[in-house]
């Protein structure tokens, strides 16, 4: 039995752009693609946060017989961090999505 042939043929590295997270192309991204991207990322940091907060609630409230709202959670959890978090993607994918329009004009 023989093992196949090494070509030495490697994928070029990008070199366009500013760079990649997770496999997406952040310096290619059009306007849309990055208002999609980044109220998504506010949305995973919403969900993330409250989820975290109400776990945290819940362990609370189970061990020291308190009664904190879990509306809490949302309100002053959820909510801060997931604008936060909308907001700073925004702005930078806004930014990288002007700088490669002006550069390309």
């Amino acid at each position: 039995m023989t093992h196949p042939a090494h070509t030495g043929t490697h994928p070029a590295p990008r070199t366009s752009g500013a760079g990649s997270l997770f496999g997406v192309p952040l310096g290619d991204l059009g306007w849309f693609g990055s208002l999609l991207i980044g109220v998504a990322s506010g949305f995973l940091a919403f969900f993330a946060s409250t989820f975290c907060a109400i776990v945290v609630i819940l362990v609370w409230n189970t061990a020291l017989h308190s009664n904190i709202d879990f509306a809490d959670s949302y309100r002053f959890v959820g909510l801060p961090i997931g604008s936060v978090v909308m907001a700073c993607a925004l702005g930078y994918l806004g930014a990288l999505w002007i700088k490669r329009v002006l550069r390309k004009s």
